[in-house]
């Protein structure tokens, strides 16, 4: 059988060496041996010897459930095999930690991590209980990150005497070290996203920068079409 469907470059090859690793732009390639994290309903597939459980998310998951309608729901990949995994053909990137390095990331965002990072669901400081996405992952410690985002993400540096203003359903993540807030813009709420009134836009004050999504397509929303 010929076809360009079994070119190379879609072939997925045995892994070299445990850990994750991009298979395409549109998935993650792991190979276990161990255990792994990754969002719940993100394996699309898997070989050898591996078991799936679902990972609660504690006190803090289940408020920001019940906040926003949104959780990091969780399953934890155990044994020796490999598994791939991808989101509603987002495309995907890999985030190498380094000791001392810390990220917030949008629970949307997540798609797989190794168990040598530690996670934890907070509240982002300054911005109360109103918007979107505005409970997040903290991810710190050493190993691997794969996130997931709606087309090619957008880095903004940001620096003390030039903070960011980022809409909350586009933000995917930030440098933690940088300070939080709410910003009001009432009179360019109605240019901003086609809407009216009061805008709200999620203040990054200090020294680091910011990722953002060229989508404000929350998944209730992609559901609702």
């Amino acid at each position: 059988m010929k076809s360009d469907l079994f070119a190379s470059e879609h072939l997925a090859q045995p892994a070299a060496a445990p850990g994750m690793s991009l298979q395409n732009a549109k998935s993650v390639k792991y190979a276990v041996n161990g255990e792994m994290l990754a969002r719940q309903g993100s394996m699309v597939a898997f070989r050898g010897n591996l078991q799936f459980e679902r990972k609660g998310q504690g006190i803090g998951g289940m408020l920001k459930r019940a906040v926003t309608g949104e959780g990091l729901a969780l399953m934890s990949v155990r044994g020796q095999g490999e598994a791939w995994f991808a989101h509603q053909a987002g495309n995907c990137f890999i985030i190498d930690f380094e000791p001392g390095d810390a990220l917030t990331i949008n629970g949307r965002n997540v798609l797989c991590f190794d168990a040598t990072l530690s996670y934890e669901i907070k509240m982002v400081k300054g911005a109360g209980m109103t918007g979107g996405g505005l409970f997040n992952s903290l991810f710190t410690g050493t190993g691997k990150l794969a996130v997931v985002c709606d087309g090619n993400p957008i880095i903004i540096p940001v620096t003390a005497q030039s903070p960011v203003y980022v809409d909350t359903d586009a933000v995917v993540g930030w440098s933690a070290q940088l300070e939080t807030g709410l910003h009001r813009s009432q009179s360019v709420g109605s240019m901003i996203r086609g809407g009216s009134g009061e805008a709200v836009q999620l203040m990054l004050r200090g020294e680091g920068f910011v990722i953002v999504r060229p989508s404000e397509l929350t998944e209730a929303t992609a559901a609702a079409h």
